[in-house]
């Protein structure tokens, strides 16, 4: 059965980060809950809803923002005490707004995730794990790369204090004190950690990870290794996943798992067989679901999913029916309550129009005034710019508090703008000369009215590297703008990855000099995407990455004074051995550079390139067919006389149309690796081949791989 589920706006409060909204525990078994809320002006609120109507309980002064907001308590009692993190410091409030607690931590940098068990506090910064019990450090440990999400073990189940780390590097790391106990491999980046069933399961050792690139996961962390137990891939392109909670809404006895999507999605998972979740139900809102939870706010007796925005509205999707009673024709009795519900909303509305206005002309007479100061409205921006495995692209997300006027987008490279299905925005694009001010893509996106979230693709050529910059101008007085900026990285479309085949045939490329551990490091963040900004403790590191457009590989291992690099695709090789050397000369250090190239490895990458160039090929000649098809179609009547091939091009017309425009300039794109690919071999070899690429390009026509590669080992 599926749920009947109705939409309730109930308030809205300030910007609001992942994780900050909670309910508190109900009084009595049919009681409704109070919610409490933290906001990025730094203010707590606590409301309950009384016949419709949002009931404030208490509310603090602004101050620093709220980053987030947890329940605690003693173990085994109902967790009712508020504790928020703002900047390093951890605050306490009773459920009636009285504040017990002032902890300053002592942290040099501002908190990013926060767990509480009854008198045990975890807190981690960007890249630094604390625990302390009764506000006492207890525990310390330094992650290799950024802390994403925190939480803990229940200690009444397991007996012990068992932290895990949601690590941006695909990776929960697992503690015991200050120790490592080990690592788990995820397949994306791990954005939230939630218990199983609200309390780990069974075991108490079962956790739910959702990941950035959508994906949803439950492993079991015992004392000595993780156990996976299920994982839910993307396959409908959704967004990240930004808050988990475990709450019985379809009433069946059994909890569901309601899952918050930085895309707007709300979606119910339901365990029908003892194994793998299924999606039940899914509710679209126009922007990012920070935090959610389930309990019974609006009305006793009826259960809700409460989910609160990135904008600040509190939102349920209640249980309780929408009651319409006929009346006379077409007419509905509205109820007592209802009518006086829209007569204070008029009201209020219109004394809002009346203060608008007031203000509006305040403002005017202030501008024009000799003491006028000019002042820049301030407003807030949640972008989100990454690497798509599935298709090679890179999405840029940018959400607004307020709605968006336009966003125009330049880039000092070339970039392919793709097409996203979500996207209502008009685009316009405008010539630009690229010789004088490497002026490569200039766009403008017009987004309709109350439109606060916009999605853009693009997709970036390896080699080349700059900036692209997103100008964004909200729909608000006087006019002011934002500017974004977005690195865009010699090798962009390569993505971190656990392992490596070991098995191909790799070309390596060595360098050596008077560089330090640090200065190796920043120019490796340089070239490649998903390293860690901070320098790896200890004296050498192993990153393994792999191109998402070919499926080639990259190793990168390097220590003060050297680095090793290997990788199947010789162009790989070539455009890290231009970037280090350019970044080495900027630093007037000298670097000894040597390398050993494999042959075998150049045809390994044509066999990979291969597929998608015949594909590619034989979707551009169906599509020039359609037209012509179709006229044939038209003017016959009837397509019976064409041979089948024909006919399925012309049944799968819209189809073949769709997926050409989503992907332009794909076949140009594969010419120009193949043909770097060419000049890299020989680049290698001291010989200058570009006289010969014409010969290249009309044998990639043919479309032959034998042709292909015997031309390549014959120039």
């Amino acid at each position: 059965m599926e749920p009947s589920l109705a939409r309730v706006d109930y308030l809205q409060v300030g910007v609001t980060a992942q994780k900050t909204m909670r309910l508190l525990p109900a009084s009595g078994k049919k009681a409704t809950q109070k919610v409490v809320v933290g906001d990025q002006d730094g203010v707590v609120t606590c409301f309950g809803i009384k016949k419709g109507e949002a009931v404030p309980v208490f509310k603090t002064l602004p101050g620093q923002k709220i980053s987030r907001l947890e329940l605690g308590g003693a173990l085994n009692t109902p967790q009712e005490k508020i504790f928020v993190a703002v900047g390093s410091e951890v605050r306490g409030f009773t459920k009636r707004g009285k504040q017990f607690l002032s902890f300053e931590t002592n942290l040099t940098e501002s908190i990013k995730a926060m767990y509480i068990s009854g008198a045990d506090l975890f807190l981690c910064a960007s890249y630094i794990y604390n625990h302390y019990c009764d506000c006492k450090d207890q525990h310390y440990f330094l992650s290799g790369d950024k802390i994403n999400d925190v939480l803990c073990l229940p200690v009444d189940k397991v007996n012990y204090i068992t932290p895990v780390l949601a690590c941006q590097d695909r990776i929960l790391r697992v503690l015991q004190g200050s120790n490592l106990l080990y690592e788990v491999e995820l397949p994306g980046p791990p954005t939230v950690l939630a218990l199983s069933n609200g309390n780990g399961g069974d075991s108490g050792e079962e956790i739910v990870y959702g990941t950035s690139d959508g994906k949803l996961g439950l492993t079991q962390i015992t004392g000595t290794k993780a156990i996976p137990r299920w994982e839910i891939g993307n396959e409908k392109k959704r967004g990240g996943i930004l808050c988990i909670d475990s709450f019985d809404i379809l009433g069946d006895g059994v909890k569901e798992l309601l899952v918050g999507r930085d895309d707007g999605m709300i979606e119910i998972y339901n365990f029908e067989s003892a194994d793998d979740p299924v999606l039940r139900h899914d509710y679209a809102l126009s922007e990012s679901i920070a935090s959610i939870q389930g309990g019974c706010v609006g009305k006793e007796g009826y259960d809700e999913i409460l989910a609160a925005t990135y904008s600040g509205w509190l939102t349920g999707l209640t249980t309780e029916p929408v009651h319409r009673e006929g009346g006379s024709g077409e007419e509905l009795k509205l109820s007592q309550e209802m009518q006086s519900k829209i007569s204070s909303l008029r009201n209020e509305l219109e004394q809002l129009q009346i203060k608008v206005l007031h203000e509006q002309e305040r403002y005017q007479q202030y501008s024009q005034s000799s003491t006028a100061v000019s002042s820049v409205p301030a407003f807030s921006v949640n972008d989100k710019f990454t690497l798509n495995k599935e298709d090679a692209s890179y999405s840029l997300i940018l959400e607004v508090q307020t709605a968006i006027d336009n966003v125009l987008v330049q880039s000092d490279v070339p970039l392919d703008l793709l097409d996203v299905d979500k996207n209502s925005a008009v685009v316009s694009f405008s010539s630009c000369d690229s010789e004088p001010n490497s002026n490569f893509l200039l766009a403008t996106y017009r987004c309709q009215a109350n439109t606060t979230r916009l999605e853009l693709k693009v997709r970036s050529i390896e080699g080349q590297y700059g900036t692209l910059q997103a100008y964004i101008t909200p729909r608000i007085q006087p006019k002011t703008c934002q500017v974004h900026q977005y690195q865009i990285k010699p090798l962009s479309l390569h993505q971190r990855t656990h392992s490596i085949d070991q098995d191909r045939p790799m070309n390596t490329l060595m360098l050596k000099g008077q560089f330090s551990f640090a200065e190796i490091h920043s120019w490796v963040v340089f070239c490649l995407p998903e390293v860690p900004e901070k320098t790896p403790a200890g004296e050498c590191i192993t990153f393994y990455f792999q191109n998402t457009f070919l499926g080639t590989q990259l190793e990168s291992t390097y220590r003060k004074g050297e680095g090793y690099f290997k990788s199947d695709n010789i162009s790989t090789i070539s455009i890290l051995k231009d970037v280090l050397s350019k970044e080495a000369t900027k630093r007037k250090i000298n670097l000894s550079i040597s390398y050993d190239v494999n042959e075998e490895s150049v045809r390994h990458t044509l066999k990979l390139i291969h597929p998608k160039l015949e594909y590619q090929q034989l979707l551009a000649k169906k599509v020039h067919l359609i037209d012509a098809l179709r006229e044939l179609q038209v003017h016959e009547g009837n397509v019976d006389f064409l041979l089948p091939k024909y006919r399925s091009i012309l049944e799968e017309a819209d189809q073949l149309l769709e997926e050409y425009k989503r992907q332009p300039a794909h076949l140009e794109r594969l010419y120009g690796m193949i043909t770097d690919l060419f000049i890299d071999k020989f680049k290698f070899k001291g010989t200058n081949v570009k006289t010969k690429v014409p010969f290249l390009l009309e044998i990639l026509d043919g479309c032959d791989q034998d042709g292909l590669i015997a031309f390549f080992d014959a120039a």
